[in-house]
């Protein structure tokens, strides 16, 4: 019988035109995809594997392509080609050192630019505002000192910790930007996981997902309400409620806040606030 070849052993021996995450993660696609298939799993080797088939000197830090993958950069062509309209590919984790592709409907998410802006005070200290280390820290300093996760959830919000690294069954190592512990009126006590996207970086559905199974396995008895918050045009911040529905991502709400001095905030500003209903 003539001797099994791998999929990595039949890939041509030429270099794949385009960026060192490029030529990697289309070759694993081509490695497992069939016609048909809505999901199927590959391991973190395989990045490498494919990579030295290629003739890729590719970095040490294996976990940045599915990142790009996921919030910065779109999937080549290729792959896209091969989703069902109204569908898109998007790479999730599977376990300790394992992905998986996966068909959903939605996969990042876009502030509308048609949404209203609401102006807040800013509280953001100057110290803070000055010496920001780049664009998520300073996102999430302004979410924190200007309560906005108060503000646009409804209840009464505390950060309990910030970045956030577990391991999480049947997904693989997570990282969660910022953890607030809520509570309302009503006594009802919220675990809110939030994710903050600055500069090219986009929320996507794959945070959403890891979020909420950490959330039910560390926190089983708090009600969890993730939160994505994203620099919009114009220095406004946009925070989006998601939830998981039938596997799909969801928005359950969307508001966008602009971080003004006091005296920017005008009385035609504060009549057309008493006008909107939550």
């Amino acid at each position: 019988m003539p001797k099994k070849t791998s999929a990595i052993e039949r890939i041509p021996l030429k270099r794949i035109r385009g960026n060192k995450y490029t030529g990697p993660i289309e070759e694993i696609f081509k490695a497992h995809f069939k016609p048909g298939v809505t999901e199927f799993e590959f391991t973190r080797d395989e990045f490498a594997q494919f990579a030295k088939k290629l003739g890729i000197d590719l970095a040490k830090n294996v976990g940045d392509i599915p990142y790009r993958f996921r919030y910065r950069t779109e999937l080549p062509e290729y792959i896209r080609e091969k989703a069902p309209q109204g569908l898109e590919w998007i790479i999730e984790g599977a376990g300790r050192s394992k992905y998986r592709f996966k068909l959903a409907r939605m996969n990042r998410i876009l502030p509308r630019a048609e949404l209203a802006t609401v102006k807040i005070p800013d509280s953001t200290p100057e110290i803070i505002e000055s010496n920001a280390l780049g664009d998520e820290q300073a996102l999430l300093a302004k979410v924190r000192y200007n309560r906005l996760v108060d503000i646009f959830l409804g209840i009464t919000a505390f950060s309990l910790q910030n970045h956030l690294r577990t391991f999480v069954k049947g997904i693989g190592q997570i990282e969660i930007d910022e953890i607030y512990i809520g509570i309302d009126r009503s006594g009802r006590q919220f675990v809110v996981p939030v994710q903050a996207k600055g500069g090219m970086d986009k929320h996507g559905i794959v945070q959403t997902s890891q979020d909420i199974a950490c959330c039910a396995v560390k926190f089983p008895n708090l009600i969890c309400r993730p939160v994505s918050a994203q620099f919009a045009d114009e220095g406004r911040i946009a925070m989006f409620e998601l939830t998981m529905q039938d596997g799909d991502l969801k928005i359950l709400a969307e508001k966008h806040y602009q971080l003004v001095a006091a005296s920017e905030i005008t009385i035609a500003d504060l009549q057309a606030y008493s006008l909107r209903e939550d």
